[in-house]
């Protein structure tokens, strides 16, 4: 019997069709002009690459640039990027050998070659095939993965590829809805079969504490991959997608949450401490499964957390230029200056990790994190089998055509900033469809069209529904209301919340850069290394209940401690707190406060660079 793939619920638009505006358009323009858009010109693991002919990495580097560049590029239009990314893809697709060996190595290397390589340049390939229409890709990964399963059958996955065989599910997937070729199948059976068992782990789960030892088993990004692996089997296996997915995030945030809607691992989990780390491969992967969950299950959920990711913990572990990035950020970040080795707090990374600049302990960051903006693009609209949904919420333009008549959306909003979101469809002629809105489960209430829907029940799974004739211009327009919140934390701190906003107290800061070169690499400004440190107190602990929200009209550098688009006043009160090296003690000595009340500002977490966000409740009635 042929195998027929369950359909996805919703499925991306290209980058053809969809357009980001506003503050989106900003953030991908900054992030074009910043180090992920120029580590081709800057950096030698990936300039030198061995994928091009040079002498430097010739592992996942390549590939993990490559996943983000090719989508910005064409999201925002660019020909000379376009022309960079081709000259990649070009070495790529001629360095093939004839039995379809993809990856740069020598043939005596195969055997011990880890294939998570292979896995990632055919997903790659998939990614610039949706972008650019080349018609050499199919080809191209059909013969990789038929020599990848021929190779399977003499030897097992292996380290990397074990920990991650589900990705290879993603261009199987893509290229068997092109050609229905059962060995496809068979192949994805063949890497179930062989690759690491999550649902062992997380149903017989002994990980409840951390500990200073690194393993495959409880590797952070291995982890935020693997949220999506159950899903991506449900496919072919049927089940619900989102099931398994849910057991995992309620393990980890249990035992490893973060006031900022991830989970720590520096470099393995590493419990709920604010000043544990969480790796920023392991935020743009986490979301990347969101999207990936929300496409297969069309949940809200997974937007839900996807928007939480996006607008806290990546801007946060990026400079506001985006020329330089953290490996690891801390929920509660005093300062980011160099460790003693022997005195370091992490898991099993560096006393450099939580510095910001070119390639902070490992430069598997440097390489990935550019796919966390372009891919959250890509999921603002999405198609359904009956129409239009507008699933993440950021400004966006869509022109694309439905049942064969041309249709514009767009997402005019200053949301997560502001609350009040537009939408505007405009169809050429007649043309009846579906248009779907997500409605955040954090909000309080929610408007559209001037109707409470939370009140009327015209919304069902998650979506707002709209179901009309749409020819001409419509207008619509939602008001969310959200109201702050005190979220409860391990130990008997607290931290703030909005909507999907996390709030934090900013730290006033010194930036000192640092340039030298260390094993053949430069680190030069724009793309040297930097120390920051504080220049105003930061032990605080809140006592007032009562915010005051603030709204400022600039959008200039959205994510930036000095251009902070919204924030909240309340009251806080200083309370005895220790550091040492640059790193503050898990917990305040105590919760008694050693300063009158004062009103002080709290902003977006995503804005800091600097910060306290998880802070003890004081009773200052006593």
């Amino acid at each position: 019997m042929a195998t027929t793939l369950k359909a996805l619920r919703l499925t991306s638009f290209s980058p053809k069709e969809l357009k980001p505006s506003g503050w989106l358009l900003t953030q991908l323009k900054l992030q074009a002009e910043g180090l992920a858009g120029n580590l081709d010109k800057v950096w030698p693991d990936v300039r030198d690459s061995k994928w091009v002919g040079g002498d430097r990495e010739g592992w996942e580097r390549v590939p993990y640039w490559l996943d983000g560049f090719i989508p910005l590029a064409y999201l925002l239009g660019n020909r000379e990027m376009i022309d960079r990314a081709n000259r990649y893809v070009n070495a790529i697709i001629e360095s093939q050998r004839p039995d379809g060996w993809i990856c740069p190595c020598k043939d005596d290397e195969r055997e011990t070659y880890d294939m998570w390589a292979l896995i990632l340049v055919c997903k790659v390939l998939t990614v610039y095939y949706d972008c650019s229409g080349d018609k050499r890709i199919e080809d191209v990964v059909r013969k990789a993965l038929w020599q990848f399963k021929g190779q399977l059958c003499h030897t097992t996955l292996q380290n990397w590829a074990a920990s991650r065989w589900f990705e290879a599910l993603i261009p199987i997937y893509w290229l068997f809805e092109r050609s229905r070729e059962e060995w496809l199948i068979d192949l994805a059976f063949t890497l179930y079969e062989q690759g690491i068992d999550y649902k062992k782990i997380f149903h017989n789960w002994r990980f409840e504490a951390p500990k200073k030892e690194w393993s495959y088993l409880t590797h952070v990004v291995n982890m935020s991959m693997a949220l999506k692996s159950d899903a991506l089997m449900t496919r072919i296996l049927g089940g619900d997608p989102s099931r398994f997915a849910r057991e995992m995030v309620n393990l980890l945030t249990r035992y490893h949450g973060t006031a900022y809607g991830h989970f720590t691992g520096d470099e393995c989990l590493a419990g709920t401490s604010p000043i544990q780390g969480s790796e920023l491969c392991s935020i743009v992967e986490a979301m990347y499964s969101y999207e990936q969950l929300l496409q297969i299950s069309g949940s809200r959920e997974w937007a839900d957390k996807l928007e939480i990711l996006a607008f806290n913990a990546l801007p946060a572990a990026v400079s506001p230029d985006m020329w330089c990035h953290q490996y690891d950020q801390m929920t509660n970040q005093i300062a980011c200056t160099p460790i003693p080795e022997d005195k370091v707090h992490f898991g099993t990374n560096n006393g450099e990790s939580h510095l910001f600049g070119l390639e902070p302990n490992f430069g598997c960051c440097t390489a990935n994190f550019g796919q966390g903006w372009p891919k959250f693009a890509l999921s603002t609209f999405m198609r359904t089998p009956s129409g239009i949904a507008a699933a993440v919420f950021a400004p966006t333009r869509l022109h694309t055509t439905v049942n064969g008549v041309p249709v514009t959306c767009e997402i005019d909003t200053n949301y997560p900033f502001r609350n009040r979101i537009t939408f505007t469809i405009e169809a050429q002629d007649n043309v009846t469809f579906d248009f779907l809105i997500r409605i955040p489960s954090f909000a309080d209430e929610v408007h559209i069209n001037g109707e409470n829907i939370m009140l009327t029940g015209y919304h069902t799974h998650g979506y707002h529904t709209l179901t009309r004739n749409w020819k001409g211009f419509h207008l619509i327009e939602m008001a969310i209301r959200t109201d702050p919140e005190i979220v409860a934390r391990p130990n008997d701190l607290v931290s703030v919340r909005r909507g999907p906003l996390v709030y934090a107290l900013p730290i006033h800061e010194q930036w000192d850069k640092r340039e030298y070169v260390r094993d053949g690499v430069e680190r030069k400004f724009p793309y040297c290394d930097y120390e920051i440190t504080p220049t105003s107190r930061w032990n605080y602990g809140l006592c007032s209940t009562h915010f005051e929200l603030e709204e400022i009209d600039d959008f200039s550098t959205p994510f930036s401690p000095q251009h902070a688009p919204i924030a909240l006043y309340t009251k806080i009160v200083e309370v005895k707190w220790g550091e040492q090296y640059g790193v503050c003690n898990p917990l305040p000595d105590s919760s008694e406060p050693i300063s009158v009340p004062r009103r002080r500002k709290l902003i977006p977490y995503g804005c800091t660079n600097l910060r306290m966000t998880e802070l003890p409740f004081v009773n200052i009635q006593k």
